[in-house]
């Protein structure tokens, strides 16, 4: 027979293509991949509660050591959680976790650390640059699952870090480490072993060309928490979030600097961000956006092109290019702006990816800003939906976003109408808008 690479579905006759995921070239002969099944099954002696009867009890949480780390997982580690940490190679995944564990172990708790793919000497080497020391840092060199659960029960640590689940191997499989069937099965061994006995593990894993994690898709679903480590290798800071979090908020975001020592934290993200930016240039406006329970003020740039012959370009990074779509067609109609023949770029400076519809204002007065080449007002913060009429709507957690802005010693913002706090904060000059007309008459009334 013939079994897929990627899905696993089992055919008897070979194809170029998988027919039930498309994978080209994925179907590879094997013996008898059929698994056994059982004729009968045993009872389980499953007991069933009222619902009111259900206790209720707190999850306690450990903390890492790392401020930003804790952030994304809600508040620390919890008790038997698996968390599956993926990014780019290079990024500084394995970097972050061995600053977690030496951290743990600094606290006096102890960390087991097993590399499946650096030797003890490069991990040393690494963990020197780093400035690891404490003895309470128990590491291995280690790709077969039985060992690194068998050495995990006799040394009992608090915290256990497996790098990476690509590169370990369950015995019984005859496929490669990293294949779709290896990868289900260590994950499944690791949970298992986790909530048997309440210690937190933090698997590290690969992603593809995409950008998704490699592997099959039921990883994500058998951990409690998937954090992704974003940046560019060329810029120093890498952006940590939460895609998937049972024990807390899934939009988290944590800051990271790397340097010649490791990662640093960045505690106010939003100076970082707009520390170089040039006020007075047109096509740049700020927004005072949210990423879950930190606000953060971040600039968008937009450039509008020359008239051109056939089709312009659009090109949309760390937005949705889908609303920006909206919002320039709603700037054509609406406004009178043409743009039809234009090439129009919209960046987020700094690598972030904003989703939320907030940041539709400031896309819409930063391309404004650009068509006509004149400056938004110095000092000036934007917030706001764009509906397809025009309008301005409403964003959660306006309080928030407005003190984050005159924190940073802005003095004026351009809001909706509806949504604003109660009570005024002190010294920010609010401008609300009902539609988009308004908000550039504000911005533009004495140029």
């Amino acid at each position: 027979m013939y079994v897929c690479i990627e899905c696993e579905h089992r055919t008897r006759k070979w194809f170029g293509r998988c027919p039930e995921c498309g994978t080209w070239d994925g179907l590879a002969e094997r013996s008898d991949p059929t698994p056994r099944r059982r004729t009968g099954v045993a009872g389980t002696g499953v007991t069933v509660r009222p619902y009111p009867e259900i206790e209720l009890s707190d999850q306690p949480r450990t903390s890492t050591g790392i401020g930003e780390l804790d952030r994304v997982l809600g508040g620390g580690l919890v008790q038997g959680a698996v968390v599956l940490l993926g990014g780019e190679p290079g990024i500084g995944k394995s970097t972050l976790l061995l600053q977690a564990a030496s951290a743990g172990a600094d606290n006096g708790r102890k960390v087991l650390y097993v590399s499946g793919e650096e030797s003890l000497t490069q991990l040393r080497a690494r963990g020197d640059r780093l400035g690891v020391r404490s003895s309470n840092l128990l590491v291995a060199a280690e790709t077969a699952v039985d060992g690194i659960l068998e050495v995990a029960d006799a040394a009992r640590p608090t915290l256990l870090v497996v790098d990476s689940i690509q590169a370990v191997r369950c015995s019984g499989l005859d496929s490669v480490p990293g294949s779709v069937s290896q990868v289900r099965e260590a994950a499944s061994r690791f949970v298992t072993w986790a909530k048997s006995s309440a210690t937190p593990v933090l698997l590290v894993g690969h992603v593809t060309k995409d950008g998704a994690l490699a592997g099959p898709r039921v990883l994500e679903h058998v951990v409690d928490t998937v954090i992704q480590f974003e940046g560019d290798r060329h810029h120093d800071h890498r952006l940590l979030r939460a895609k998937k979090n049972r024990f807390g908020p899934t939009d988290e975001l944590g800051v990271f600097a790397m340097t010649e020592t490791g990662l640093v934290e960045v505690t106010d993200p939003s100076r970082l961000l707009l520390a170089e930016r040039s006020e007075g240039a047109p096509g740049s406006a700020v927004l005072a956006a949210v990423q879950g329970t930190r606000p953060l003020l971040v600039e968008i740039q937009a450039l509008a092109g020359e008239p051109v012959q056939g089709s312009p370009r659009r090109t949309v990074l760390g937005v949705d290019s889908n609303r920006v779509a909206l919002i320039l067609a709603v700037l054509q109609r609406l406004i009178g702006l043409e743009l039809a023949n234009r090439d129009v770029f919209v960046n987020v400076t700094g690598g972030l990816s904003i989703q939320e519809p907030a940041a539709d204002l400031a896309v819409a007065l930063a391309v404004v800003s650009s068509a006509m080449q004149k400056a938004l007002p110095p000092r000036l913060v934007l917030a706001g939906e764009i509906g397809l009429t025009g309008e301005i709507r409403a964003v959660s957690r306006m309080e928030p976003r407005l003190r984050e802005t005159r924190r940073l010693g802005f003095e004026r913002a351009i809001t909706p109408v509806s949504g604003l706090p109660t009570s005024p904060v002190e010294g920010l000059q609010l401008s609300p808008a009902r539609d988009l007309d308004e908000a550039i008459r504000c911005c533009f009334a004495r140029s």
